[in-house]
């Protein structure tokens, strides 16, 4: 090893670096490695270089400290970048003692200054590192080890020129052209100060043993035991030495009092920091809510605008149809006008020009009913008497309107209008009309009314309970057919025994229209609706619902189907007859009230018959069941047990009447369907046809002279031919 000896004033020439790193903190040793650096060395660049604590952990106001794991990023590089910048205030009065030279700092982060140091050369290639040093006080060296000159020294790598510079020598270890360590010593070297360098290198195993981080390191450097290094123990004094210890302690108390004042002001900061950040993220929060109820106060805005631009637009167009509405009005009025007049002039003609029934003179009539003779009359009522007479060798039944009821007036014109369109098998025929005495002329019913059957009246029979259950099932299928009519559908509103009509084989057609209502609007039967109306009917059979709100409904004729049916089958007067069937069924004494002129009731047919009556007759129409889905299913199969029990010869019951032809007078054998509706013997209307172009029951123009076989009419007659057969047998 070579060792060179000169004064610190006197080193020689300086010599020309390219980098200088020198490692401070704060102390007399670091100033004292910056002022020789300024008077000795030159380089193209100087960099001092401190190293800190790494930062593992942030400290919380409370004194607890939170890992930089747990932390955010952003948090922990701006924490970092803080206490950074107070480590490096240490740079502050080294940078004075460079005037002209260029000089940067470097604060690096390692809990081991040397590693730092030495990471620190090695990553960035410095070729000379100068550290300064404290004094090499023996107990000092014992307590703390080996110092940081001592482990860089130990440990430098080859390419790097390391200096450590004492109060009064340098240690010098050079990089590849030198292998050795050279002392500068100012002053007497002797065997003291080698045995104290000695001592303050030491061998390499205990440098290894007290910094085993440094190991891979080591590897490099160039001192070992092999290479002896000689050693020089300053000639200070016992003085110099205690001034040195207080001078230590002065900047250990001012290092404690820097750090306390240090912490203080991290927890100041930090307290700053996160009332900056609860500020600015209130702030943020109140600009984005600004921004939000902008954006919402302009949605607002635009959606006004175009709610003002379509209101302005609806206002034009209202006044444009308030103005189209205003002519529209007057030439309504106008037509309404013209058209009453139009109506007035239909109705005074209606019964001199309508094609659709036989129009009779008032001579004729008066002829026929013997000028109105008390002898003829048949029948009397609110509207009227009816007689029966003869017109044209056909026995009809004429209806004559009061004279003086002239209310009644549009009652006659109502059934006129209705009758004429009307064509089933059980409703009564019209035949014509005399309109200048208020006459209908109707087909004959020979039986009269069901009424006088079931009380007994002018020496009618009682009808044998398979005709009721039928004839209940024929007014059934009739008031079907007037309440599905079309475009609006027909409501007698005065069903009742003496408005049903039998014919000479006691079928059952129902007459009386005159009160029947045409409903435009059907209310639903689970909406209660009141009208203030004149109610029409006969008390005891009228809906209780239509005489308490004055609404009608097709199910307002199911209440007097029930009713009627009930009298059928017990010949009782209506008044209470609901009770005492509800009674005698629950009772199970149904055969107590039950018509005693009849002795072979079918017991559980017509009990099935009073329960399905029953429930036509409930008081709410909404309760009542539907005629066509419920009430003739069940009627037809009743009508079926009584045709399968029936025998004819026994009972002596005749053909329906619609088996007959209404020019023959017989049971067809070829029924046709002729363009009036109505069905033919085949040989019979083809005759009549060939000699006119009307019909010879309405006598009314055809439209065209095409005949319908009527399969379904003839596969009846002949099952009944079958069982008239068979029963005769």
């Amino acid at each position: 090893m070579e060792m060179s000896v000169g004064s610190a004033n006197t080193g020689g020439s300086p010599t020309k670096l390219t980098t200088v790193a020198i490692a401070v903190k704060s102390g007399s040793g670091s100033r004292r490695a910056v002022r020789w650096v300024v008077e000795n060395l030159k380089a193209d660049r100087f960099v001092l270089v401190h190293v800190m604590p790494a930062v593992t952990s942030i400290p919380t106001p409370s004194g607890d400290q939170i890992p930089i794991t747990e932390m955010d990023e952003n948090v922990v590089a701006m924490y970092v970048q803080e206490v950074k910048l107070k480590f490096g205030q240490v740079f502050i009065p080294f940078l004075n003692l460079f005037k002209t030279s260029k000089v940067e700092t470097v604060v690096l982060e390692d809990d081991y200054p040397a590693v730092g140091l030495l990471r620190y050369i090695s990553e960035f290639g410095i070729q000379t590192l100068v550290l300064g040093s404290y004094s090499s006080n023996y107990m000092k060296r014992k307590l703390k080890g080996p110092g940081v000159p001592n482990s860089v020294l130990k440990c430098a790598p080859d390419t790097c020129d390391i200096r450590v510079v004492y109060r009064q020598r340098i240690i010098t270890k050079q990089g590849t052209s030198s292998s050795g360590i050279k002392k500068h010593i100012y002053g007497p070297i002797n065997a003291s100060a080698e045995s104290t360098a000695q001592n303050s290198f030491g061998t390499a195993s205990s440098f290894e043993l007290n910094y085993p981080y440094l190991h891979a390191f080591s590897s490099r450097g160039s001192l070992t035991n092999a290479s002896s290094i000689s050693h020089c123990h300053s000639l200070g004094s016992t003085q110099s030495e205690k001034a040195e210890v207080e001078q230590l302690r002065l900047e250990l108390q001012n290092t404690v009092a820097m750090y306390k004042e240090a912490c203080e002001e991290l927890v100041d900061t930090q307290n700053k920091v996160r009332l900056l950040s609860s500020e600015c993220l209130e702030e943020a929060s109140r600009v984005n809510a600004a921004q939000e109820r902008e954006e919402a106060f302009r949605k607002i805005a635009a959606e006004e605008k175009v709610k003002l631009l379509q209101a302005m637009k609806d206002v034009e167009e209202a006044k444009h149809l308030l103005s189209r509405e205003a002519n529209g009005r007057q030439m309504a009025e106008l037509n309404a006008h013209k058209e009453s007049l139009e109506k007035q002039k239909f109705v005074d003609a209606l019964f001199c020009c309508d094609r659709r029934y036989r129009k009779y003179t008032r001579d004729e009539i008066e002829v026929a009913t013997d000028f109105f003779s008390v002898s003829n009359v048949i029948g009397q009522g609110g509207y009227g008497k009816v007689y029966k007479c003869s017109l044209h060798r056909t026995p009809v039944a004429v209806k004559v309107l009061q004279s003086d009821a002239l209310d009644r007036k549009e009652e006659f014109l109502r059934e006129v209008e209705v009758l004429s369109q009307l064509h089933h098998p059980h409703i009564v025929l019209l035949l014509g009309a005399c309109p200048e005495n208020g006459c209908l002329v109707y087909e004959y019913l020979e039986n009269g009314s069901l009424e006088e059957h079931i009380l007994q009246k002018s020496g009618k029979p009682p009808l044998p309970w398979f005709i009721r259950f039928r004839i209940v099932f024929e007014v059934a299928s009739g008031l079907a057919f007037l309440h599905n009519s079309k475009p609006d559908p027909i409501v007698h509103r005065d069903l009742k025994p003496g408005n049903i009509l039998l014919d000479r084989n006691y079928v059952s057609k129902i007459g009386d229209v005159g009160l029947a209502k045409l409903i435009s609007d059907v209310v639903p039967d689970n909406i209660t609706m009141y009208k203030d109306s004149i109610l029409a009917g006969t008390l005891f059979y009228m809906d209780p619902e239509y005489q308490r709100t004055g609404t009608v409904r097709p199910k307002s004729d199911l209440y007097a189907l029930g009713l009627t049916t009930l009298q059928l089958v017990t010949a009782r007067h209506p008044n209470g007859l609901l009770l005492a069937v509800e009674n005698a069924i629950k009772n199970c004494c149904l055969a107590d009230i039950l018509d005693k002129s009849i002795t072979d009731w079918p017991l559980a047919e017509t009990e099935e018959l009073a329960r399905i009556a029953l429930k036509c007759s409930k008081l709410r129409c909404r309760d009542r069941p539907d005629l066509d889905t419920e009430v003739l299913p069940i009627l037809k199969r009743l009508v079926d047990v009584a045709d399968a029990s029936l025998k004819l010869g026994k009972n002596n019951v005749y053909a329906p009447s619609y088996y007959f032809c209404p020019i023959l007078q017989e049971v067809m054998d070829d029924p046709h369907i002729a363009a009036d509706g109505f069905t033919y013997e085949h040989r019979a209307i083809k005759a009549w046809l060939g000699k006119h172009n009307v019909s010879p029951v309405t006598k009314r123009q055809l439209q065209h002279s095409v005949l319908t076989p009527n399969h379904t009419l003839r596969s009846a007659i002949h099952d009944w031919k079958s069982r008239v057969t068979l029963s005769s047998t």
